[in-house]
């Protein structure tokens, strides 16, 4: 049976002024896939992650994770290189599961990301501050929202070149981080060998026990996050069946090496007991801390410029995934029909500006009432990531299985996952438990911290209710897997 390509057709005669540009090459999706998740959670939050629960309770958290986002990756780079639309698994819900949870996932995803805008303007007033103490908040932030509008207003590929040189930056200096500490761990450098004597004191190394690294393995869910920005640029890749799958494979040695490598590399040469790897200050960054180990000479301003550019990138990303999300929400009627409109260079500049808008007056409420708000919105954003991630499992299963009951046989398919069916099944599972134990200490205490519970949980109730809601009102129901729209 030969594969139908039909549906993957790519060439620019067949683009017509409603479509997005298929203007992301090779090299701006390899670049994507590498540098998607490599942000502030690996850069900062990698040296909370071992003074919590030790070098190889840290290091076991983010193995368990990085498996879990490769099987989740292969899952949707078999149904983005099938079917390339940049509504993604909010589209595969509505055509395989159920469309009111495509819907809520749709909203879910826009949501999560229009709120990332706000929390990384908030970061760059902080980045910013190291070296410019007494200056306005509001210069940095609105110079840097402007850079990401322009970015993305410009064209689609205007945002692939930026992602790209961002991503450069950053794999370069994970890259750099990783050699130099192996020289150090080795005694070639930064004085003498150090080998595995950190993985051993205390009760290295696994420190604090399961519940230790369970809150370990949630912070290292929100690191990888953004990984799936991969299927959203699918509506957009040139031969998406041929991109997407090359740029799947690249996964895997991106968890390995990014994050594995750089977990053991810090576990080795910092001690678990260091109180400065939980501090999350730039000056204490776990990297910060090694390169001057390295003797480096300003070891902290360079790291900041680096995170300064994982936060552009990262809110560069989060506009266009929450930009393209919208727009296709109003192209399949679940948002006004206005956002749907493209310029002449295919950008959905109505979109894209009612995003701005959001995450603007998001990150405006940080100055008003202590932040009580704002902090609100992070936490309704929080488990977002973890929403989107169940849903493209669920999408995937129920796609194989449609695929299969409508008689069609897997090898015809652009790409296909080895993982099927554990991939999904295993990603549902992990996924649910990590939502579901979002704030376990608050049920802990001899007593239930209601306070704390609502605020942790807030995102899962507002899911439920964008679900539910539609569902009533539209009367939806599970799609029969003969009945699924494969095309």
């Amino acid at each position: 049976m030969q594969p139908d390509r039909s549906h993957t057709q790519t060439t620019s005669q067949t683009e017509s002024p409603s479509q997005l540009k298929r203007a992301l090459k090779a090299r701006h999706l390899t670049m994507i896939s590498l540098g998607g998740s490599i942000g502030t959670g690996l850069f900062l939050a990698s040296g909370g992650a071992i003074h919590t629960a030790g070098p190889g309770g840290a290091l076991l958290s983010y193995m368990l994770i990085g498996v879990m986002v490769y099987f989740l990756m292969t899952g949707l780079g078999e149904m983005a290189a099938y079917m390339p639309v940049s509504g993604t698994f909010s589209t595969y819900a509505t055509k395989f599961v159920d469309p009111s949870l495509g819907f809520a996932l749709g909203w879910n995803y826009w949501y999560n990301w229009a709120i990332t805008i706000a929390a990384e303007l908030a970061a760059v007033t902080i980045i910013m501050k190291f070296w410019f103490p007494h200056s306005p908040s509001y210069l940095w932030s609105g110079l840097s929202l402007f850079i990401m509008f322009l970015l993305n207003y410009l064209s689609v590929r205007g945002f692939g070149e930026a992602e790209y040189w961002f991503s450069i930056i950053k794999v370069a200096t994970v890259i750099l981080f990783i050699i130099a500490g192996v020289f150090m761990i080795l005694g070639i450098m930064g004085g003498p060998a150090i080998g595995l004597k950190n993985f051993t004191i205390g009760d290295a190394p696994f420190h604090g026990g399961f519940l230790s690294m369970l809150g370990v393995l949630m912070a290292a869910g929100f690191s990888f996050q953004g990984t799936e920005l991969l299927g959203v640029t699918a509506g957009e890749t040139d031969r998406p069946e041929e991109n997407i799958p090359r740029a799947v494979r690249q996964i895997f040695w991106r968890i390995l090496l990014f994050y594995v490598l750089t977990i053991l590399v810090i576990g080795l040469l910092i001690p678990y007991t260091n109180e400065r790897l939980a501090n999350g200050d730039v000056t204490m960054s776990p990297f910060t801390l090694v390169f001057q180990k390295a003797g480096i000479a300003f070891a902290a301003s360079v790291m900041n410029a680096i995170i300064l550019t994982a936060v552009l990138s990262s809110g560069n990303s989060g506009m266009y995934a929450a930009t393209r999300m919208l727009w296709d929400l109003a192209r399949e009627g679940k948002a006004p029909r206005f956002l749907a409109k493209l310029n002449k260079r295919g950008v959905p500049v109505n979109a894209l500006l009612l995003t701005v808008l959001v995450g603007t007056l998001a990150f405006l409420t940080s100055f008003f009432g202590d932040g009580v708000v704002y902090q609100w919105l992070l936490n309704a954003s929080g488990l977002s990531g973890y929403i989107a991630w169940l849903g493209i499992a669920i999408c995937h299963y129920r796609f194989r299985k449609a695929y299969l009951a409508q008689g069609r046989d897997p090898k015809a398919l652009p790409y296909k996952s080895k993982f099927y069916p554990f991939g999904p099944l295993f990603a549902v599972a992990l996924c649910t438990f990590v939502i579901l134990g979002q704030n376990y200490p608050a049920f802990l205490k001899g007593h239930i911290d209601w306070n704390g519970i609502l605020v942790s949980y807030i995102g899962l109730p507002l899911f439920l209710m964008l679900w539910l809601g539609h569902k009533m009102w539209k009367k939806t129901k599970l799609i029969p897997l003969d009945q699924c729209e494969l095309k």
